[in-house]
C-alpha cells in the first residue's frame, strides 16, 4: 500500500472566550488625579484598582490626552482639546468637547454611551460633567475641569 506523501492530521478546533469573560473589566494599578502619580501603600508598593476604578480612570485619562501627540497610541485615543478651546464662543466649545470626550470614549468596546453633559464657566477655566455607562454597569457621572 501507498504511503500519503503529506502527513494527515487533524486540525484543532478554535475556541473563543465567552461572551461573559470578554467584557470583564481587568484590574490596574490606581492613578490619583490629584498627586499626578500612582498612589502607594505604606510600603510603597503601587495600590491596585478594581476593574470598576480602572475603567473610569481610563476614561479620565483619555479625555485629558490631546490625540495625534503620543506616538504609543493609536489615532483612536484621545480628544482634541486644542482645537476645542480655539473655538470662537462658549457655546461652540462645549458643542466641540461633548463631540471629540464622546467620540473618544465610544473607541472602547465596553463603553455604551456616553450623555448627560453639563457646563459650567468658572473665570476661564470651563468644567465639564457627563455620565458614562460602561457595560454591566450603571452610570458614571465623571467631572473635567479644562483650563483655557
Amino acid at each position: 500500500m501507498a504511503q500519503n506523501l503529506f502527513p494527515v492530521f487533524d486540525v484543532p478546533e478554535i475556541t473563543t472566550p465567552a461572551a461573559a469573560a470578554e467584557r470583564k473589566y481587568r484590574p490596574s494599578v490606581y492613578f490619583d488625579f490629584d498627586l499626578g502619580d500612582f498612589r502607594r501603600d505604606g510600603a510603597g508598593n503601587m495600590v491596585q484598582a478594581d476593574g470598576r476604578e480602572a475603567y473610569k480612570q481610563w476614561c479620565l485619562k483619555v479625555c485629558m490626552t490631546e490625540r495625534f501627540t503620543c506616538l504609543s497610541y493609536t489615532t483612536d485615543i484621545g480628544t482634541e482639546m486644542i482645537g476645542v478651546l480655539s473655538q470662537a464662543d462658549r457655546a461652540a466649545v462645549e458643542s466641540a468637547l461633548e463631540r471629540t470626550i464622546n467620540e473618544a470614549l465610544m473607541v472602547n468596546p465596553k463603553t455604551e454611551y456616553v450623555r448627560n453633559f453639563t457646563f459650567s464657566w468658572e473665570n476661564e477655566d470651563l468644567h465639564c460633567t457627563f455620565d458614562v455607562k460602561g457595560q454591566d454597569w450603571e452610570e458614571q457621572t465623571l467631572t473635567l475641569t479644562i483650563p483655557r
